[in-house]
């Protein structure tokens, strides 16, 4: 198993998913989005799994700034551009991921 966890360290959903794997004592790698984004490897790979669309958080502060919601754009593009767009957390476990807080679907994983 090779978790690894993209976030921010403001986020509490980010927190609480190291909370749950740190209280079973699985390693994890954590990323943190506002200082590295996801690669172009790495969004191709989530975006597989859980689907593009599913990564862009309609509801946060970055998307409402850059009015995305009235342009026709091209989402991946706008991912790599600017990480906060992103929903977190992004949790791996190789060709899985998850995005947002699902432990249900996480202790599948244990």
């Amino acid at each position: 198993m090779n978790i690894q966890i993209f976030g921010t360290l403001k986020c509490r959903d980010t927190k609480k998913a190291q909370r749950y794997f740190q209280e079973r004592r699985i390693p994890f790698q954590f990323v943190d989005l506002a200082r590295k984004g996801l690669g172009k490897g790495e969004l191709a790979a989530v975006g597989a799994a859980v689907g593009i669309d599913n990564l862009i958080d309609r509801e946060g502060r970055a998307y409402e700034e850059r009015n995305l919601a009235y342009v026709i754009h091209d989402v991946a593009e706008q991912l790599l551009g600017d990480p906060r767009l992103l929903k977190t957390p992004i949790v791996r476990n190789g060709r899985a991921a998850t995005v947002g807080y699902r432990p249900e679907r996480w202790k599948e994983w244990t």
